[in-house]
């Protein structure tokens, strides 16, 4: 039994080093997600970083690039993290892949001054030939759009999981959602990470996904298979 539960764990911890963490900084000088698109595989975490100003990563669809992702499931949604211009240390808040055939599609939600989506502020994981990046932004730049959506709600309708960082909510490519969907699984959404920034819709506290995408990340992971190790040896 100990060399079965010592096989497990290799075979888990050899997983999770296969993973790759992304980085993504949001509003890095300007209106724009840097880099503005990424190719990721099942396990891969994508971690937003905020900068200056204030801006959201929000899930939206390929045809309404600049509206909270609504079917089939909410999308994810960070909410507005307000970060000042002189701030050393950032918010991040991050999804982890379930799904990397299903592209993922995400905005900034913020309007005032200017809306942030038809400016171009707009972000995708794995697109394709038939929904590239380049007709998703076209599509933002055309669009007729209503009320920022950034709630910080914490639920998703894509496919992928949030890693942990600062507070930041939850994404349809893929999708997420505060109930738990089929293909996925549940993760407590990060806490609020040290920083000079705050977060203005508080820290997300969903545990659900929507079978492409999920919230949290390495540390539930690991957690998940410490437990897997710890029931072996019993």
């Amino acid at each position: 039994m100990h060399c079965l539960s010592a096989a497990v764990f290799a075979i888990a911890t050899a997983a999770l080093a296969c993973a790759a963490d992304i980085r993504v900084i949001v509003g890095d000088g300007g209106l724009v997600f840097n880099p503005s698109s990424v190719v990721a595989a099942v396990g891969d975490n994508i971690n937003f970083e905020f900068r200056a100003k204030n801006h959201s990563v929000t899930q939206s669809t390929f045809a309404d690039p600049c509206s909270l992702m609504t079917t089939p499931k909410t999308g994810v949604d960070s909410g507005f993290q307000p970060v000042p211009a002189t701030a050393t240390e950032f918010p991040s808040w991050g999804i982890t892949i379930d799904d990397a055939s299903t592209p993922l599609w995400f905005f900034c939600a913020q309007t005032q001054p200017a809306n942030h989506c038809n400016a171009g502020m707009v972000f995708a994981i794995n697109p394709t030939a038939e929904k590239s990046f380049d007709a998703y932004l076209a599509n933002a730049k055309a669009a007729v759009v209503g009320a920022p959506a950034a709630t910080g709600s914490g639920s998703a309708s894509s496919s992928g999981t949030p890693a942990t960082g600062t507070p930041a909510a939850p994404t349809t490519g893929g999708s997420a959602t505060a109930p738990t969907s089929a293909g996925s699984t549940p993760v407590v959404a990060p806490p609020a990470s040290s920083g000079s920034a705050t977060n203005s819709t508080g820290s997300t506290t969903s545990t659900s996904d929507n079978g492409a995408l999920r919230l949290g990340g390495g540390a539930s992971t690991l957690l998940a298979i410490t437990g897997l190790v710890a029931g072996l040896m019993l």
